[in-house]
């Protein structure tokens, strides 16, 4: 009888043992299985964050992400980046939750009516998304209007009322309840955001949010910008890409007028290979700019050492704008920063021209010989011994023609009047070949 039982206690520790051992696998295996990709949106919205959040969701769908968690703190920005990134995060298949970590502000709050639902951190802010201008004045009727359009988008997305999102971009729209009286636009705070169903819920931090979409236990992966495109991001700045133009063009401008390869130079191909890197990396510019910029280069380089009347170079500065234009990630902008770029670097060049002069290559093209007598170099035979002789016209002058002093044949001019054929004249001016001549009057001739 003893045996009996302890062999049952037996079966049971096994059993027991076995079941507490797929318990914890079965558990083991569904945290590996559930996996949440954090992704910051952070900064300025323009398309080097585009380029960044392309990759980050690509890499998310790529690895089987169960949801991707886009964590907001932005002022705002561009409305074509916005409306790409807005795009990309409706057109993903991953669930995604847009968490307001700091600001979601102008296209901040765009972006996060996109996401599948909206989370926000205490003391933060959701809202006043006007559109505006490159010169920071409200946008025209045309464009104020489309941007209205894609925020009452947005907010149909998840059935939220409308009228809030029209009123973070229209300051017509009166809220006073929610702060937002006559002329001002509305800016939600988590507490209001919950209220008007614009957020679902308000969590101090990623954990608890995690723990509000059920996966507190998931593999979490946060998306980095690397150091790429981080550097990508500053160069495309529109502050900083009219300042990269104009140092590389006034750069090389400024090395034809220098001797050797030197500070100049560096600095012109060092700004231009930069804004062409972060053009590249931020996926505004292909490979194919970079060839047509080479090529339009080498044409300019022809044009100075073998001249072709002009033909080679209008081509190579056409092939070098064309290729400025075509890496921009606006046309508008890339031809104002190449305005800005030009202007300086004429005002720069004409001064150094003005009180340095220039030694460089272009003096190497340059022909500055001067021929003159000095050198030995006589245009034609002067004739100032000829100056007080009298002679006869051999000719009419009126007032050109021929004369003879001393048996020589000269081409003359009289001083405007009229002189017949045979009077004697007077050489009274002598300027080079030029010879003046004046009728001898008989009162004259006498004295």
């Amino acid at each position: 009888m003893i045996r009996w039982r302890l062999l049952f206690f037996a079966v049971l520790l096994i059993a027991g043992g076995l079941g507490a051992f797929f318990t914890t696998a079965e558990a083991d295996n569904n945290d590996s299985n559930e996996l949440v990709y954090v992704i910051p949106v952070e900064k300025e919205v323009e398309r080097g964050l585009e380029a960044f959040l392309n990759r980050s969701v690509e890499t998310a769908e790529e690895q089987g992400a169960d949801h991707i968690i886009f964590e907001v703190h932005t002022p705002g920005g561009f409305v074509d980046a916005a409306g790409n990134i807005a795009a990309l995060m409706r057109n993903t298949d991953v669930p995604t939750t847009a968490y307001v970590t700091g600001d979601a502000l102008s296209a901040g709050a765009y972006l996060s009516l996109n996401a599948d639902e909206i989370v926000m951190a205490p003391g933060t802010r959701m809202g006043s998304a006007a559109v505006i201008d490159g010169s920071g004045s409200a946008a025209d009727e045309k464009a104020q209007s489309a941007w209205l359009a894609s925020m009452r988008e947005a907010a149909s997305l998840n059935d939220r009322d409308e009228q809030y999102a029209l009123a973070m971009a229209d300051s017509s729209i009166d809220l006073p309840e929610l702060g937002a009286g006559e002329g001002e636009l509305l800016t939600l705070t988590p507490g209001q955001a919950e209220e008007v169903g614009y957020s679902e819920g308000t969590y101090e931090s990623r954990e608890d949010v995690l723990d509000h979409i059920g996966m507190s236990a998931a593999s979490v992966e946060e998306m980095e910008t690397t150091f790429a495109e981080t550097l990508a991001r500053f160069i495309t700045g529109p502050i900083v890409v009219p300042i990269l133009l104009s140092l590389g063009t006034l750069g090389l401008v400024l090395e034809l007028f220098s001797p050797g390869f030197g500070i100049f130079g560096i600095l012109g191909a060092s700004s231009l290979a930069l804004f062409f890197f972060g053009h590249l990396v931020a996926g505004f510019a292909g490979l194919e700019t970079v060839i047509l910029f080479g090529a339009g280069a080498v044409l300019l380089l022809i044009e100075i050492f073998s001249p072709s009347f002009g033909v080679l170079g209008v081509l190579g500065i056409a092939a070098v704008l064309s290729s400025l234009v075509l890496s921009g990630y606006s046309t508008t902008n890339i031809l104002f920063a190449l305005a800005i770029a030009l202007v300086i670097t004429a005002v720069a060049s004409f001064l150094f021209l003005k009180y340095i002069g220039y030694s460089g290559t272009l003096k190497k093209i340059v022909f500055e010989d001067q021929a003159g007598n000095e050198q030995g170099y006589v245009s034609n035979t002067s004739r100032e011994h000829l100056l007080g002789e009298t002679g006869r016209a051999l000719t009419i002058l009126r007032p050109s023609g021929t004369a003879e002093f001393n048996n020589e044949r000269l081409d003359v001019v009289s001083e405007g009047g009229y002189i017949e054929q045979g009077r004697k004249v007077k050489v009274v001016s002598v300027s080079g070949s030029k010879m003046v001549v004046r009728e001898v009057k008989q009162t004259e001739a006498a004295d």
